[in-house]
This record gives structure tokens, C-alpha cells and sequence, in this order.
């Protein structure tokens, strides 16, 4: 028995759970449709204030009918039983001498005498309706039980406490029958005078047709409201629909035109306010798109003329190279002075090579020329080449650069001289601001993303630089020295080649904790590169010391007949 109480117990809190889901369900599509829906929201809220209205006006038209047939019930049956009484009256004529069984035979033949009187002889108790008569003899001060014709049970104690006293009185009384159904009447009492003993006539009047009547009414009002409120919803939505379908249009309009197509316009049906809504929603497109324009424009014309600066240039940096070289080359037969200048002429010819290829560059990519040549290679052997590139520059500012590498092949699709290109950036970048710390090249990689962060404990970022660093010549600090001559370009460079791989570079800083730059790249072309293997902000971000190493880490020591390439350095 206990087995199947549990087993019960199991299906309800089964069916239980489940009606629990079904409704929070429900509850969720109605608020996100009540969130997102405005002719929804319209359509309820109308027909929600239209359902209190029809039903405060149902019960008070329910309330009036019901009240104003009873009052025509009770009129016309207190003068109906005047009425009777009289008849009542007439024929009880000098009762009180005979016995029991006399009375009572006179009270059943005045009975028959009121129940053949349909109406009063003046016609005023018509409109009553049929009804039950009783009478009864004895007053409050008989103690015997008083003698009664009729269906004396069904006259309530406390109307007969009233008529007994001599009042004419009325009462709804709801009474039991024979069969055991249960009759509401309207119970009028009225004493009726005679020579010797007092009597009480009763006339029962049911109340079945007003009961009737008023179950028609709400019947017909419960119809007839909710009817209205159908017509109200149907009427609302149509309404709302015709005002909602052009702000639709004009939101799908809007979302073409973010999206690019500055053609985007909208119908102009009319001219009432949708239709003015219409037509200033194009003008202002029509304003946009000649603003893009011209900008598209003026960004073509800024584009090409850079390219063609930097092209034209090209030729006469070339001859002052040359002669530059010579000058170089002979410097050693100079006076010490002219040899100096001829030195730092090559050193700023340097730079200036430097700036025209990096604008070179960044004009291809804002023209978006510029195409990824990737292949699935191994990433590590990248990181370490960009390491050896910047041994020198780390040896010059007194940093060393340590190298953090997993013991597995990192392959991915990517392009080699692009990436070699940001790591060698970010580096040279790194050192450039590491106050001689060492500086820290970690590579790590999961089944979707690789990702490489370059850690440096120097002067670090202040709050709001993290996002400035990648804008072209920005500089966090302009009255301070380079180290390593760098164009002012290269952030912004590698931050277009990250985008070019469908990837992400990104920055964190804090003044006296360093910075680290983050790049994730997904391993294939074709997949999203999801989370990235490596945390920004760094774990270590918290550290005390800014100027200790952890263990463990492989430090790269430069070597003295290594062959650099020049990076191309950024300023930060």
C-alpha cells in the first residue's frame, strides 16, 4: 500500500512539475511578447480597461432590473393582499365561537374562496401573479399552537412576529419543498379583523419568473459583454495594426540602412502623420547618404593621396639614400663633427624609410587591397623568430625577453610574415616602455583560438589608454625619448592585420604594474575562434614587485653575432 502511495505521489509531483513548466513557459512568450509587441500591448491593455467598464456596467443595468422588478413585485402584491384581506375578512365573519375542527373548516373554505379571486375587484393586484394563501388564528399571547390552513411551515418565524402585532409586513423567504426542491417567495402578511379571535392571512408569491428574468438578463449581458469585448480586441488590433505596420516598416527600413543599403526608403502613402513620419524619415536618409558619401569620398581622396605621397617619395629617398651611403661609407676621413651629422642623417633616413612603408602599408589596408596569405603552419618557431628580431633593441634598453612556449605543435591557419609582423611590434613596443624589466612572450593555444600575450612591468597604462594605444601616432607621453625610432604606425598596423585573420588584439594596463597586449586568433578560417587560452588581465597583474621574474621562465640572452631585422616599433 505504501508503494503505491509513493508511486501516486511520484505522478502528481510529476504532473505537478510539468503544469509548473507549462505555465512558466506561458508566462515567459506573454512578457516577451508584451515586451517586444506594441499592438500586442495595445490590444490587451484596451481590452482589459474594456472588461472593468462592461462589467461595472453589467452589474449596475443587473442591480437597476433586478431592483425595479422587485419593487413592481412588492407593490403589486401588498395591494393584492389588501385586497384579499377584505375577501378574507368577509368570509370569517364572527369566527372564534366554534371548536378546532370548525375553525379550521371555515379558514379551508376562505382559502378556496381567495385561491377563485384571481385579482382585486379594482384590478390592482393583477401584476402579482399567483400565489399560496395561508391563514392562521392565535396571536403572541396564546400559548397553544395557533390553528392554520394553508402551508403554514413555509412562513419564516419572524414574519409572523411582525403580523401578529397588528402590521402589514413583507419578506423574501427562501423555502423548502415536498420534493425537496427549495422556492424563494415574496411572503406578504397582513392581520385580518374579525368579531372574536385574531387571524393572519399570508399570501406566498414565487418569485420563479423574476428569478428567471434576472438569469435571462445576466445570460444576456454575459453575451452581449463579451461580445463587445471580442468586437473591442478585433476593432483595437485593426486600429493598432494600421498605425503599428508603418512603424515596422520604418524600424525594417532603419535596420537596411545600418546595415548598408543607404538606398532604403519608405512608401509615402498619403498625407496624414504617418505619412509626414514617412517622408522625414527619408530626408534624413537622403542627408545621410550624401554625408556618407562625401565622407567615402574624402576618405579615398585622403587614402590615395598618402599612397601617392609615399610612392612619389619614393624616387628621391632612393637618391638620397644613395648619397646618404656614400656619405657613410667616407665618414671615418670627416672632421668628428660632419661625421656625427653624416650618422645621424642615416639613422633619420632610417626612419623615414620606415614611415613610408608602414604608410604604404596602412593605405592598402584602408583601401582593403590587402588580402591574408594563410597556410596551417606551426606558430611557436614565429614567436621565436620575432624574439631573435628584437635581441639587440632588448640588449640597448638592458631588458631581457623571456619566452613561453607549449611542449606540443601550436598549428594554425595564418599568415607568417603578418603575425612575425605584430609580435615583432609588440615587443619592440614592450621593451621600448619596460624600465629594463624583462619582458615576457607567452603562447598558448585550445581547440579553437591561439593566443600570444607579450607582459612588460614598466611604466604601465593609465586608466581610459588601453583603448588610445591602437590609434595611429598616439603616444601616451609626447615629451618622452624613443629608444627605438619607431613610426608611430605599428599598433595601429597589427591591430588591422588581427582583424585581417578574423582575430583580436587588444590591450590592459596599470601605472607601475606594466601592460600586457593580448592576440587571439582563431585556427581555421572558416570556424570561430571562441575563448581565448589566455586571460587579459593577466594573472599576475596583482604582483608587488615589479621587477622580479618568475621562475621557470626560459630567458632569451641576445648573442653577439646575430643579424637583425629593423622592427617596425609603435609608440606608445
Amino acid at each position: 500500500m505504501s508503494g503505491r502511495l509513493r508511486k501516486l505521489a511520484q505522478t502528481t509531483m510529476r504532473h505537478a512539475r510539468r503544469i509548473v513548466v507549462f505555465v512558466r513557459r506561458k508566462v515567459v512568450s506573454f512578457n516577451e511578447l508584451w515586451r517586444y509587441s506594441l499592438q500586442f500591448r495595445v490590444t490587451v491593455s484596451t481590452l482589459a480597461l474594456s472588461s472593468a467598464v462592461v462589467f461595472v456596467l453589467g452589474m449596475v443595468l443587473q442591480n437597476q432590473i433586478t431592483d425595479r422588478l422587485m419593487e413592481t413585485k412588492q407593490n403589486a402584491a401588498i395591494a393584492q393582499t389588501r385586497a384579499v384581506v377584505e375577501t378574507a375578512a368577509s368570509e370569517l365573519v364572527g369566527v372564534g365561537t366554534e371548536g378546532t375542527e370548525a375553525l379550521t373548516a371555515r379558514m379551508n373554505n376562505a382559502l378556496k374562496k381567495i385561491s377563485s379571486t384571481t385579482s382585486s375587484p379594482d384590478g390592482a393586484g393583477s401584476t402579482a401573479g399567483t400565489f399560496e394563501p395561508v391563514l392562521a388564528a392565535g396571536g403572541r399571547d396564546q400559548s397553544s399552537k395557533p390553528v392554520a390552513a394553508g402551508p403554514y411551515d413555509k412562513v419564516p418565524v419572524r414574519l409572523r412576529q411582525f403580523v401578529e402585532t397588528e402590521q402589514l409586513s413583507w419578506l423574501i423567504h427562501t423555502a423548502t419543498e415536498a420534493d425537496g426542491g427549495k422556492t424563494t417567495y415574496l411572503i406578504v402578511g397582513a392581520p385580518v379583523s374579525t368579531m372574536i379571535n385574531p387571524l393572519q392571512l399570508y399570501l406566498l408569491y414565487p418569485l420563479t419568473s423574476e428569478q428567471n428574468t434576472v438569469s435571462t438578463v445576466q445570460n444576456t449581458l454575459l453575451v452581449g459583454g463579451l461580445v463587445l469585448l471580442l468586437l473591442l480586441a478585433g476593432i483595437t488590433n485593426l486600429v493598432t495594426r494600421q498605425v503599428v505596420r508603418p512603424v515596422r516598416q520604418a524600424a525594417a527600413a532603419a535596420e537596411q540602412f545600418a546595415d548598408g543599403d543607404l538606398d532604403q526608403r519608405l512608401a509615402v502613402l498619403g498625407e496624414d502623420d504617418l505619412a509626414k513620419l514617412a517622408v522625414s524619415y527619408n530626408g534624413m536618409a537622403a542627408s545621410i547618404q550624401r554625408q556618407i558619401r562625401q565622407l567615402e569620398d574624402f576618405g579615398g581622396l585622403q587614402r590615395r593621396f598618402t599612397s601617392d605621397v609615399s610612392h612619389e617619395l619614393r624616387t628621391p629617398l632612393t637618391t638620397v639614400r644613395m648619397a646618404a651611403d656614400v656619405l657613410h661609407a667616407s665618414r671615418e676621413q670627416f672632421p668628428a663633427g660632419l661625421a656625427r651629422s653624416t650618422e645621424l642623417l642615416v639613422d633619420e633616413l632610417d626612419r623615414f624609410e620606415a614611415l613610408l612603408g608602414d604608410l604604404l602599408e596602412i593605405s592598402r589596408l584602408d583601401a582593403g587591397v590587402e588580402e591574408l596569405s594563410a597556410e596551417l603552419i606551426d606558430v611557436r618557431p614565429i614567436a621565436t623568430r620575432a624574439v631573435e628580431q628584437v635581441r639587440v633593441i632588448a640588449g640597448n634598453a638592458g631588458s631581457s625577453v623571456e619566452l613561453i612556449l607549449p611542449d606540443e605543435e601550436a598549428p594554425a591557419e595564418v599568415d607568417a610574415r603578418r603575425v612575425e609582423r605584430i609580435l615583432r611590434n609588440l615587443l619592440a613596443n614592450a621593451v621600448d616602455h619596460s624600465e629594463g624589466n624583462p619582458v615576457v612572450l607567452t603562447l598558448a593555444v585550445n581547440e579553437t583560438a591561439i593566443a600570444i600575450t607579450v607582459r612588460d612591468r614598466g611604466v604601465g597604462l593609465r586608466p581610459g589608454e588601453a583603448e588610445l594605444v591602437f590609434n595611429r601616432f598616439w603616444r601616451a607621453d609626447p615629451s618622452r625619448n624613443r629608444r627605438t625610432g619607431g613610426t608611430g604606425l605599428g599598433l595601429a598596423i597589427s591591430q588591422e592585420d588581427a582583424r585581417l585573420h578574423g582575430g583580436v588584439l587588444d590591450a590592459w594596463g596599470e601605472t607601475g604594474h606594466g601592460a600586457c597586449f593580448r592576440l587571439v586568433l582563431p585556427r581555421q578560417q572558416d570556424t570561430p575562434m571562441g575563448e581565448s587560452p589566455l586571460v587579459l588581465p593577466p594573472p599576475d597583474h596583482k604582483a608587488t614587485d615589479p621587477h622580479g621574474s618568475s621562475s621557470g621562465l626560459l630567458e632569451v640572452r641576445p648573442a653577439p653575432d646575430a643579424i637583425l631585422a629593423e622592427p617596425e616599433e609603435v609608440g606608445r
